[in-house]
């Protein structure tokens, strides 16, 4: 989890493209995941998982993205996604041909977790306060997220748990 930028200078325009790219690097890799695991034709499964993932990102990247345009217009940003590096994103080799969709839970967790890690890590070295009040918001959001999660999680069924297929020689499917 990484940024190449120095966080305690940005303006709020730039701490919301930065929060829009973490949304959107976070899709991409969902989108990744859920195209290369692929759906079964028995109903929810891993793949499945990571497609909703990557809706509720676009989705979070969307309004922080007309949020910006309501504060700013349409600025083109300064800001790329390669200013940062798995912020939100899952790890690109952490999906793998058949898990199970609890372990695709659970890797959705670490990703939300570890989103909450960054913006809570990064609150004490900011000193805008509209950025330090967008960061605050930005954590609670990433704590609701692992909320949601959990609360899905312990309602998955007991099958969830099971691989679809279990070859200990599988590699990493990524």
């Amino acid at each position: 989890m990484s940024t190449s930028l120095d966080l305690s200078k940005l303006s709020l325009m730039d701490a919301l493209d930065l929060a829009i790219l973490i949304e959107e690097e976070a899709r991409q890799r969902y989108e990744l995941f859920a195209a290369q695991i692929g759906r079964t034709a028995t109903g929810y499964n891993a793949g499945a998982f990571f497609a909703s993932m990557a809706e509720n990102e676009s989705k979070h990247g969307t309004d922080l993205l007309e949020r910006r345009i309501a504060l700013f217009g349409k600025v083109p940003m300064k800001l790329k996604l390669e200013d940062l590096y798995d912020v939100e994103a899952p790890e690109t080799g952490a999906p793998r041909k058949g898990m199970s969709t609890l372990q695709a839970f659970e890797l959705g967790l670490e990703a939300e977790q570890k989103a909450y890690d960054f913006y809570d890590m990064a609150l004490p070295g900011i000193t805008d306060p509209d950025v330090k009040t967008l960061f605050t918001e930005l954590r609670d959001e990433e704590q609701e997220h692992v909320d949601m999660l959990r609360a899905q999680m312990a309602k998955l069924p007991a099958r969830a748990s099971v691989e679809t297929e279990n070859d200990p020689d599988d590699a990493p499917y990524l």
